[in-house]
């Protein structure tokens, strides 16, 4: 069975093509500035190697349709026909508490991806756009939805609420949603094949650090804590969003600072994070670990913050798990970053967490540590996961009507 996956934005689109007997990926690539603009086309696949294309593209069932020319077209040929696909696996961002897993999409399931807009309204309308323009393209394909949030929803009350009213949390659904739900899914099952045990009997704290970042707690492959929250701005510091932060700092911040709304979202999700706090144009984490090497004390400090709240979630994902048999770094930043991995896990030999300094320097790597705590470095593959949700589902289905 082959699969597409698509990741629909609001000017863009990405996609995979993988053949799931062996789980291959055939094809990959993304399509820029949809609009009124100049786009682009980015693909990359084992037979062509890497294709670059500039032109108009006004839509996304522009965008869509060339994705399809292309991977069955003569210069590609991923697919002879369009009749190969099995599915279509779609990234939504939020599902709210109506998805707790993936699902084939009906007009019922389009109708509560809907009513989450306000939960994700940057992201969710251009996700169920993408959807759409599929149901239209490919009426006979099965399209399925796999939810960033769904992997959380196993979180209980105690993890997930808040300290509010609890009338508001029935009024308008204000809980601790969790997302990068596939990252953390992936790196919980290939640590369970790494050390050669059941994920049933694992249990594993998921770091996925990137611009944005999270930390699960996953105790035999169900999660029960997460560091992001109602939205994904709660946690760790990141990128260029603050992460945890007192509540009462924003009223104060409005008023000081003469902000409207927009002013301290910006504040907020656009300009903390390491970006606020190193004081460099940049919240790429390689240049302010260079600016911190010669000698910048902001650029250090951002860094030591950041990795201060990295080790502090890990103690406390410790003490909700009772124990955990090993740690993931993963995202760009954790993969790629051996000095934040080492700051991180700083003196925490205590807990069976040893860094074999040798191993975290050599990349690529997968096992780092000496320890009782295994702790992997794994590159993620949300989009695999989505892959063999949808052809899970798909599969399922088919069983069902036979």
């Amino acid at each position: 069975m082959k699969i597409l996956v698509i990741n629909s934005g609001s000017s863009s689109v990405k996609f995979q093509v993988f053949e799931m007997e062996n789980e291959s990926n055939l094809c990959r690539g993304r399509i820029e500035n949809i609009g009124p603009h100049q786009g682009k086309i980015i693909i990359k696949c084992k037979k062509r190697g890497r294709f670059v294309l500039d032109r108009p593209i006004p839509s996304h069932k522009e965008a869509i349709e060339i994705i399809l020319q292309t991977i069955t077209s003569n210069d590609f040929r991923i697919l002879d026909s369009i009749d190969e696909l099995g599915a279509v696996g779609h990234r939504v961002v939020h599902g709210g508490e109506r998805f707790a897993g993936s699902c084939i999409v009906n007009d019922d399931m389009l109708a509560a991806m809907e009513a989450c807009i306000d939960l994700a309204p940057l992201h969710n309308p251009p996700n169920i756009h993408g959807i759409r323009v599929c149901q239209e393209i490919l009426p006979g394909v099965p399209q399925v939805g796999v939810f960033d949030t769904a992997f959380h929803q196993s979180m209980a009350p105690e993890s997930f609420l808040y300290g509010i009213p609890y009338e508001l949390y029935e009024k308008h659904g204000i809980r601790r949603y969790g997302f990068h739900g596939t990252s953390h899914i992936y790196c919980s099952q290939e640590a369970a094949r790494l050390m050669n045990r059941p994920l049933e009997t694992v249990k594993v704290i998921t770091c996925h650090l990137g611009n944005g970042a999270s930390i699960a707690a996953v105790d035999r492959g169900r999660s029960i804590d997460t560091s992001m929250g109602f939205t994904p701005l709660e946690g760790l510091v990141m990128g260029t969003r603050c992460g945890d932060l007192d509540p009462a700092i924003v009223p104060f911040l409005i008023e000081k600072e003469d902000l409207d709304h927009d002013g301290i979202s910006q504040l907020l999700n656009v300009k903390s994070g390491v970006f606020g706090l190193a004081g460099i144009d940049s919240y790429d984490m390689r240049d302010i670990l260079t600016a911190a090497e010669k000698g910048n004390r902001r650029a250090d400090l951002a860094v030591r913050i950041y990795c201060h709240r990295i080790k502090k979630y890990i103690g406390a994902y410790m003490a909700e798990l009772g124990g955990a048999d090993c740690i993931v770094f993963t995202g760009g930043v954790g993969e790629n970053n051996p000095v934040i991995r080492e700051l991180a896990m700083a003196d925490l030999d205590f807990m069976g967490i040893v860094l074999d300094h040798e191993r975290n320097q050599t990349m690529p790597t997968e096992l780092i540590s000496r320890g009782s705590v295994h702790v992997f470095v794994i590159s993620t593959n949300e989009e695999l996961v989505i892959a063999r949700e949808a052809k899970k589902l798909v599969v399922e289905a088919r069983i069902n009507q036979d």
